[in-house]
């Protein structure tokens, strides 16, 4: 259950570009889940959970498709199979940035990652609370702020390009 709901906005995203319909993914998210837990044990622990539970996804979103064809409106399987091959790259780099993200925000000393954790918390606190606490300018935080996210996506570059040769 824990693959499955750290998954589950990534997974989401993918039918969505596959089905065009955010509600019509998450119903088929829905029966990717019970596949998933029937199947379970033919994922491989230490393997990428997230492209094994697309892939389900995929097979999910054309049993899907194959099952509303009445609707005038549907994406050819040639399309459907193109599209997911695209998302499968852009999902797989996007995999990379994380985890390239964390490495480089855990090479942050404390303040910087202080003020990056302020500016994008989802408690409500901002970088106008964070200069209150702290009683530093409002300007001077984010011009920090912004210094640090230019800083923070070079590394995150750097590390994609060291990745990849």
């Amino acid at each position: 259950m824990r693959l499955v709901n750290a998954a589950h906005f990534g997974v989401v995203a993918y039918l969505t570009s596959l089905l065009g319909n955010r509600h019509d993914a998450e119903d088929v998210f829905q029966q990717a889940c019970v596949t998933m837990w029937r199947r379970f044990e033919t994922f491989t622990p230490g393997t990428n959970f997230n492209a094994w539970a697309r892939k389900v996804a995929f097979y999910e979103s054309r049993e899907f498709r194959r099952l509303k064809v009445r609707n005038r409106l549907q994406f050819g399987d040639q399309l459907v199979e193109n599209l997911a091959a695209e998302r499968e790259k852009e999902l797989d780099l996007s995999d990379a940035r994380l985890a390239a993200l964390r490495h480089c925000l855990a090479e942050l000393d404390v303040s910087s990652r202080s003020l990056i954790e302020a500016a994008y918390a989802d408690d409500g606190d901002s970088v106008l609370a964070f200069a209150a606490k702290t009683g530093r300018a409002p300007q001077t935080l984010y011009n920090k702020l912004s210094q640090l996210r230019r800083m923070l996506a070079g590394c995150v570059e750097r590390r994609i390009a060291e990745a990849g040769a």
